[in-house]
C-alpha cells in the first residue's frame, strides 16, 4: 500500500498519476480534513475505468494510518499545508515509534530541511529518505532544450541543492550528440538563469516524477532516476540534501551517482551544495 499523506494539490496529482499509470494495487488518501480524502479518493477511483486503472484507492483523516504503507508520501495536507518543519518532524517520529520501516518520500518543495532533520534528529536511515519535488526540473530543462532545436530526445542531467541548480551541460546530448555543438553558449546560460524562477514546479510537474519513484522503490527499475538524497561522500557535502541520480528498489536508494560535470560545473555543485 502507497501511503500519499496530504489531499492538497501535490497529494492529489501524485494520487491520480500512480492511479492512472495502474503499477501499484493500492493507494490511501490521507488528510486531516475528514471527508476530503475520502471524497478525492473517490473521484479518482471512479475515473479509473476511463483511465484504464483498477487501483484500489481509499481516503482516512489519521495520518498514523500511514504506518502500514510500503512507501509514505508526504505532501500538502489541507489543514496544515505541507508536511514541513518541527510538523512534519514529529509526524515521522510518531510513524517511526509505530513500527515503520517504509521510505519516506518528500513530495513538497520545501521539505529538504525536514529530509536533513529525519536524518540528523530521528535518526532515520539516509536511503529510506528521497525529495522528489527537484526531480521535475531536469525534464523541464530537456523540454527547453528540444524547443531550442526544434526535436524531441534531449538528455539533460541537473544537480544542485533547490532552488539553486547546475546543468550538466558538458555532458548533455541530443540525437547522439552534445548539445553544447548545437545550441549557443548563451542560450544554454539563458536556460540556466531561468532555472529559480521556475522553483517551486506545479502540483502536476511533481507528481510525474514522483510516480516514477514510488514505483521504482516498490518494484526496482533499471534506469536511474533523478531525486534529492542526503548525501554521503558524493561532491563533498555529507549530511546535505542534494538532487542526483540515484538507483532505487527493495524500499531504499541502492546508489548514487555522481553525473558526469566539467570541472566548472563541478566546483559550482559543490558550492551549491554547502550554502
Amino acid at each position: 500500500m502507497i501511503a500519499v499523506l496530504g489531499a492538497g494539490p501535490i497529494g492529489a496529482a501524485i494520487a491520480h498519476r500512480l492511479a492512472e499509470r495502474g503499477r501499484v494495487s493500492d493507494v490511501r488518501l490521507i488528510d486531516e480534513n475528514p471527508g476530503i480524502a475520502q471524497g478525492k479518493a473517490l473521484d479518482i477511483q471512479q475515473s479509473g475505468p476511463i483511465d484504464g486503472s483498477d487501483v484500489r484507492l481509499s481516503g482516512a483523516s489519521d495520518p498514523i494510518d500511514a504506518a502500514s504503507a510500503d512507501v509514505i508520501v508526504l505532501a500538502d495536507d489541507t489543514v496544515g499545508g505541507a508536511w514541513d518543519g518541527d510538523r512534519g518532524l514529529r509526524l515521522i517520529e510518531k510513524l517511526v515509534r509505530a513500527g515503520s520501516t517504509a521510505p519516506f518520500v518528500f513530495a513538497a518543495p520545501s521539505q529538504l530541511p525536514l529530509m536533513e532533520s529525519a536524518a540528523r534528529e530521528l535518526h532515520v536511515s539516509v536511503d529510506r529518505l528521497i525529495g522528489t519535488a527537484a526531480s521535475a526540473i531536469e525534464p523541464i530543462v530537456a523540454s527547453f532544450v528540444n524547443i531550442e532545436l526544434g526535436q524531441t530526445g534531449a538528455s539533460v542531467t541537473v544537480t544542485g541543492r533547490p532552488p539553486s541548480f547546475v546543468i550538466g551541460w558538458s555532458s548533455a546530448t541530443i540525437g547522439g550528440g552534445l548539445v553544447t555543438e548545437r545550441v549557443a553558449p548563451h542560450r544554454l546560460l539563458a536556460i540556466s538563469q531561468a532555472l529559480p524562477r521556475l522553483w517551486p514546479p506545479g502540483a502536476q510537474a511533481i507528481a510525474a516524477p514522483t510516480a516514477l519513484v514510488i514505483e521504482a522503490l516498490v518494484s526496482g527499475s533499471r534506469r536511474l532516476l533523478s531525486a534529492v538524497t542526503i548525501l554521503g561522500d558524493e561532491l563533498g557535502a555529507r549530511g546535505r540534501a542534494g538532487l542526483l541520480p540515484v538507483s532505487l528498489g527493495n524500499g531504499k536508494v541502492l546508489a548514487r551517482t555522481v553525473p558526469s560535470l566539467s570541472p566548472q560545473e563541478r566546483n559550482e555543485a559543490m558550492t551549491q551544495l554547502m550554502r
